[in-house]
């Protein structure tokens, strides 16, 4: 008939009622999918936060174990790639040895005006210039401006405050900020204010102290380790 709608036998009408529950349940699909979904980024944001925290727990506790080995290492020997030969143990000490007689042997010649050229500072120079040629206390600059400023700074010191625990104190600290400033810093010359203020045969030399006995002692130290550094590097055994 002219007036009736035909549709094909496979579909199939549904009611108004059966197409609200269908799109209920789709909807009710995609709330689920949806509540999945943000359920797994939040999870995937916990983990994150999580993996955050671990690694700065992790950083702490490299930071203080590199901190705790920082410390420890300098109680342990330097660690070398291997043990130095024996020449280059040798040929420092046979230079100690000889420094040490010819410096005994002026003392002799000096015995009579009662002063002496062995001194406690030029055992540590022996030590930096021997041992360790290369630092920076062994530069010649280094130690001939450490040596006779802060010689001087001994003498000057005792002239105006006199003997005692004040001179001693204003003295050190006065030697080691005129190392730090010039750029001369030289360890063994730290103790010749102390040596000249203890040292009641060494006042007679007055403002001379600055270049005797250290500084003159060093020149003979200087010629020494040149023979030495020659041995170390030709000699070897």
């Amino acid at each position: 008939m002219s007036g009736q709608l035909h549709l094909p036998n496979h579909c199939i009408l549904l009611p108004s009622t059966s197409l609200y529950t269908f799109s209920v349940l789709n909807s009710s699909r995609e709330n689920r999918v949806l509540g999945l979904g943000r359920s797994f980024l939040g999870l995937n944001e916990r983990l994150l936060v999580n993996k955050r925290v671990i690694k700065r727990k992790k950083d702490c506790l490299g930071v203080k174990a590199s901190a705790g080995g920082a410390v420890w290492d300098g109680w342990m020997p330097e660690k070398t790639s291997k043990a130095p030969p024996l020449s280059d143990i040798f040929w420092p000490s046979a230079g100690a040895f000889a420094a040490m007689a010819m410096l005994g042997k002026i003392d002799q010649i000096l015995a009579p005006k009662g002063i002496s050229m062995t001194i406690a500072p030029l055992g540590a120079v022996c030590a930096v210039l021997f041992a360790t040629p290369s630092s920076p206390g062994a530069r010649k600059y280094n130690m001939f401006m450490a040596q006779i400023g802060c010689a001087a700074i001994g003498v000057l010191a005792f002239t105006v405050l006199g003997p005692g625990w004040l001179t001693r104190s204003a003295a050190l600290s006065a030697a080691m900020a005129f190392m730090i400033y010039t750029r001369s810093v030289h360890p063994p010359a730290a103790s010749l204010p102390l040596l000249f203020i203890d040292g009641a045969k060494l006042h007679q030399l007055n403002y001379w102290y600055a270049l005797f006995p250290g500084a003159a002692g060093c020149i003979l130290l200087c010629l020494i380790q040149e023979i030495v550094c020659y041995l170390k590097e030709n000699v070897k055994f």
